[in-house]
């Protein structure tokens, strides 16, 4: 079976110098918030361009806390998208804030900046886009209104580790950035873990507080807080792959270049990468209007490609009595059309052949049977 995706062939991949970085950590004794976590979010934050970086539990956890951070909480709206992890609306709803969910733009599948405007009230506080698939969000547009409006911004990055939109690379745009570090991000761990990012020192030193009980000094809280730390052994294996990022990224947009030379012609819609932007390629997402028929049979091929997401968080049965009246037409059309076919850095050359031989395949049968009822 050709994988979705595959944080084993990564760690194999770099498996000398994982093993030696864990064994580090498990010779120095200190396992929780200690030197490896901090230096990896100095190493982050460089990476990015950013001025701070905190680690937490897991990107869920990031938004949970940069939210907080930011004064979010009961009484108040936060603006952001259904068509995204459940997670995204999760964090949301962890503050007690309510989430109101707009519409995405169709080609890219991120938040649509013109649908803001009429989801404003009196109590929206932030927004939150989501570089969804690792394609950023129009953050030039996003950013503006918020502006014009004095709401934050706080950055679901999940699935973008290194992509640019406008030269920036993502997280650095708004108020604060949130990653997921899960094993099948383009940086993941073997485990959970997350981090927010963000140039403001008082939300930095706010987060750092909320993710451990609230302490300055161990054992008082200087305010309520949670148990939200990335540990030293994850910190450890990041600070590895953290080295090798663009170059995995690069892989990943070799394959995806060679899906679309592939695979033009072949009755999907193909993603598109707009000028100014860098795609991570967390994802390759086709749409088709037979998805459902295509996936069936690249999982009786071998192939496993997956929906992400089949189900948009306004219809999920947990959220359908208080935000299923939302009116998203372009996010139910993709959660019925689209499919991510597998790609990671380590795919190789005659599994994405293999991939796309199915596929055309497919197609030709779809258009043989349409001839024939011609």
């Amino acid at each position: 079976m050709i994988l979705g995706a595959n944080p084993k062939e990564q760690y194999l991949a770099r498996k000398a110098e994982i093993d030696a970085a864990i064994a580090r950590v498990l010779e120095a004794g200190h396992y929780i918030l200690g030197n490896e976590v901090n230096a990896f979010e100095q190493e982050f934050a460089s990476y990015l361009g950013i001025l701070h970086g905190v680690g937490v539990g897991s990107g869920t956890e990031a938004l949970h806390l940069a939210l907080a951070a930011c004064g979010i909480g009961p009484r108040d709206e936060v603006i952001t998208v259904s068509h995204t992890a459940v997670a995204t609306v999760a964090a949301i709803e962890l503050t007690g804030a309510r989430p109101v969910l707009v519409d995405i733009d169709p080609e890219s599948f991120t938040l649509d900046p013109s649908r803001l405007e009429a989801a404003v009230t009196p109590r929206t506080r932030a927004i939150i886009p989501v570089h969804l698939y690792g394609t950023p969000a129009d953050m030039g547009a996003i950013m503006a209104f918020a502006h014009k409006r004095d709401l934050r911004v706080i950055e679901d990055c999940a699935q973008a580790h290194g992509a640019i939109r406008d030269g920036k690379r993502v997280g650095v745009h708004g108020d604060a950035g949130c990653f997921s570090f899960y094993p099948t991000k383009n940086l993941g761990a073997i485990g959970d873990g997350g981090m927010v990012v963000t140039r403001d020192g008082t939300i930095a030193s706010k987060v750092r507080l909320l993710r451990e009980y609230g302490w300055k000094e161990r054992y008082k809280s200087e305010i309520s807080g949670w148990n939200s730390r990335l540990d030293e052994i994850q910190a450890a294996i990041l600070r590895v792959k953290l080295r090798y990022l663009d170059a995995d990224n690069s892989a990943r947009a070799l394959i995806a270049g060679e899906y679309a030379k592939a695979l033009a012609g072949c009755g999907l819609v193909l993603p598109t990468v707009r000028d100014g932007v860098t795609h991570a390629w967390h994802q390759f997402v086709v749409r088709s209007d037979r998805r459902d028929a295509l996936q069936a049979y690249l999982s009786e091929n071998g192939v496993s490609a997956l929906i992400h997401y089949p189900i948009p968080v306004h219809l999920q049965p947990a959220y359908r009595r208080r935000l299923g009246d939302a009116n998203l037409p372009e996010t139910e059309r993709a959660a019925r059309e689209v499919l991510s076919l597998p790609i990671y850095p380590e795919l190789k050359r005659v599994e994405w052949q293999r991939i796309t031989n199915l596929i055309r395949m497919f197609d030709s049968g779809r258009q043989g049977r349409q001839g024939e009822t011609a």
